[in-house]
């Protein structure tokens, strides 16, 4: 499984490019030693901030032998992560599920540094084996990995963090192609490309315009694209995945269903859907209420 690593940095080595089928760049490889972090700086980058609270739910449905599947996956912001390479993360937590059955638990770690991009730094993973009648059989760590350890090989490079979202105005070019992580050691090297013009969508939670679409890729699957919608001021909004060269008819599209949000006065969790307005005057509300507490927003 190595070898996959091995056949990675040769290309890089030789130029080799990712492509969309349309842009054609090689992805940069950020530099971490001249980013500058801060403590306590909070993620607001506008196409991913990281200051929500509560749950976002996402929903899909796959066709398989001619039923139909439900697939969710749900972010929550859960506050200080770990400190990796003398950096202070902020956690999100990623679960999916397959027709309720819990699939995947992750913990991924971000940081904003002073310019105004995040960066990945890693994740902590847990998969979840199932038996054919949904029986709990084992759990593993496939795919998790952290910026300066190698989790697979003590010999081999240590992983390197990458940008999940870089800072505006260059966020906003077209064809902009980086690692979003490097650990070849650990097969993690997923690359997003910028795709422009903004657009507009609309989802079960909300109508949402100057979205930005990022595509991400892996030199380790060249056969698999996922198209990611970013709105300002929200973060991810959709997801599709497996779409085609010209990135449609993608073979399943996820969508932002509804927030969960925990009241300041109510011990019990209460859910919001949104409505056409999106989530925008969901959180608008909710800093106004803890304004009005006297509460920190």
């Amino acid at each position: 499984m190595r070898n996959h690593a091995t056949i990675l940095l040769s290309a890089i080595t030789m130029g080799a490019g990712f492509s969309s089928g349309s842009v054609h760049s090689q992805p940069l490889l950020p530099d971490f030693g001249a980013a500058t972090f801060e403590p306590g700086t909070q993620i607001d980058n506008p196409y991913f901030p990281l200051d929500y609270e509560g749950t976002r739910v996402f929903e899909g449905e796959t066709e398989e032998n001619g039923e139909t599947a439900t697939e969710r996956f749900e972010l929550t912001v859960t506050g200080p992560g770990r400190k990796i390479l003398g950096v202070q993360t902020t956690a999100q937590r990623d679960r999916s599920f397959e027709d309720g059955l819990l699939v995947e638990d992750t913990f991924d770690y971000f940081a904003q540094d002073t310019g105004g991009t995040v960066w990945y730094f890693g994740e902590d993973v847990t998969n979840y084996e199932y038996d054919e009648e949904g029986n709990l059989i084992g759990t593993n760590d496939e795919s998790a990995w952290i910026a300066g350890e190698n989790l697979a090989n003590s010999g081999g490079e240590p992983a390197q963090p990458g940008w999940i979202m870089p800072a505006l105005p260059t966020a906003l070019t077209d064809g902009l192609t980086y690692f979003q992580e490097f650990a070849p050691d650990d097969e993690a090297v997923d690359v997003g490309e910028h795709i422009l013009p903004l657009t507009e969508i609309s989802v079960e939670a909300g109508e949402f315009s100057d979205v930005l679409r990022v595509l991400d890729t892996s030199p380790l699957e060249p056969d698999a694209r996922d198209l990611k919608y970013y709105a300002p001021g929200i973060g991810l909004v959709a997801e599709d995945e497996g779409v085609n060269l010209d990135l449609e008819e993608p073979e399943l599209r996820f969508e932002l269903v509804s927030s969960t949000e925990e009241p300041v006065s109510v011990p019990e969790p209460e859910t919001l859907t949104l409505m056409a307005t999106g989530l925008i005057g969901l959180f608008a509300a909710h800093r106004r209420r803890r304004s009005s507490e006297g509460k920190s927003i």
